[in-house]
């Protein structure tokens, strides 16, 4: 299956005009609207409008994909199957996403893609948003940064050392504003979290983490410590922080917040740690890799670490509750492992052998597998033995890629 190449550039700055009122240009067909009737639309404003955005009835997922050879950066969207080409960006070496805007890091900086897709999750219901995709800009000196976001700030974390906060409305609005430099982190990393900022030290001497408010002022410091951490993931039961020792779990209940440990309860070697976390985004079940040959699978809810061989590993992940393991060997097949026994129920080769830089993206009914040698997204019915729902075929490497819209 080959994406069709998005005609969007008219209806898509339609989309964004619409919101600000300067429609009229744009309109045509039976897309055309009276200026009474446009009136009364923006009147009307019912619960969850958002200006610009069409509400949608389910996820609009959307693959950002980046060639790391020819700088090449496209959106697929996976609902309409369309492709839409942004600018270049040479030497993108990491590509991360805080559910709806891209981050494209190189050696000069990090650059800002909006998807145009998300989700707002109100706990009783949720609201899923399409709009134009577009260039926001880029955040000086973030160097392979980790990036959490929460309505009101983002927070970027650079690798070499320093946070930057960022108005998370200005980005919203289509640009990137000037960061607030965050003191006092070292390397560590910065998550906005319950209106409040959770802060690791790592580098500065420090084990405990920080709650910070997003002006940067300390608010408390948790007593459970969390030695070397490295790799956090938001859950709906709280962050998760990766440890020495295990992992923390930080929560909060009415402006108070709670650190507990949730320890391996073996000794594990420095590089067995879980470090990298992975999961479907709402989702309490985390996986991430230990070692060269295994995965760790950390159920918050059960409080619990499980821990499955798995041979050599390129990428892993899990959509939790009840959902199998996926994980993709350095062999380019794809494995499906149930996680209470920790055997392989399914297997489906897809990739060839060395795909170092494949990524294995979740939701609540697909996976998805980058293969950059072969110029194509698999997409993974992983409920039904690993079958191949659908093959996008690109003119390009998809060296990276994050799945956002969630």
């Amino acid at each position: 299956m080959t994406p069709r190449k998005s005609r969007t550039t008219t209806a898509l700055t339609c989309a964004v005009l619409a919101g600000s009122g300067l429609l009229a240009g744009c309109q045509n067909g039976s897309d055309a609207k009276s200026p009474s009737a446009a009136s009364a639309s923006a009147s009307a404003q019912p619960h969850g409008y958002v200006e610009g955005a069409e509400e949608a009835s389910e996820q609009q997922s959307r693959l950002v994909l980046a060639d790391a050879g020819t700088g090449a950066v496209e959106v697929l969207d996976l609902i309409t199957e369309d492709t839409s080409s942004l600018r270049r960006n040479d030497g993108v070496r990491s590509l991360r996403t805080d559910g709806r805007f891209a981050y494209l890091s190189s050696d000069g900086g990090t650059r800002v893609v909006d998807t145009g897709a998300w989700t707002v999750d109100h706990g009783d219901h949720v609201h899923y948003y399409r709009a134009a995709i577009r260039d926001v800009g880029a955040v000086a000196g973030a160097v392979s940064p980790r990036v959490h976001s929460d309505q009101a700030v983002t927070a970027v974390s650079s690798a070499k050392g320093g946070t930057q906060l960022l108005d998370r409305k200005k980005l919203e609005d289509g640009a990137v504003p000037r960061g607030t430099e965050l003191t006092g982190t070292g390397s560590g990393v910065v998550v906005p979290y319950k209106e409040r900022l959770l802060v690791t030290a790592a580098g500065a001497g420090k084990d405990n983490v920080e709650v910070r408010d997003r002006d940067g002022a300390g608010v408390a410091t948790l007593k459970e410590p969390c030695a070397q951490a490295r790799g956090e993931a938001v859950t709906r039961r709280g962050v998760v922080f990766g440890c020495a020792d295990g992992a923390l779990l930080v929560s909060e209940d009415k402006g108070t917040f709670q650190a507990e440990k949730i320890p391996y309860g073996t000794s594990v070697g420095a590089s067995e740690r879980a470090a990298e976390f992975h999961h479907r985004a709402g989702s309490t079940t985390l996986a991430a890799r230990s070692g060269d040959d295994a995965v760790w699978v950390l159920d918050v809810t059960d409080r619990s670490w499980t821990r499955v061989r798995t041979g050599p590993v390129v990428a892993a992940n899990t959509a939790g509750e009840g959902a199998p393991l996926l994980v993709l060997g350095e062999d380019g097949a794809l494995t499906a492992y149930d996680i209470a026994t920790r055997k392989s129920i399914a297997r489906k080769k897809l990739l060839a052998e060395g795909a170092e830089s494949a990524a294995v993206e979740i939701d609540t009914s697909r996976a998805y597998v980058n293969d950059a040698a072969g110029r194509k997204v698999y997409e993974i019915d992983y409920s039904d033995h690993l079958r191949l729902a659908r093959t996008f075929r690109l003119d390009f490497s998809p060296t990276h890629m994050v799945e956002a819209g969630r």
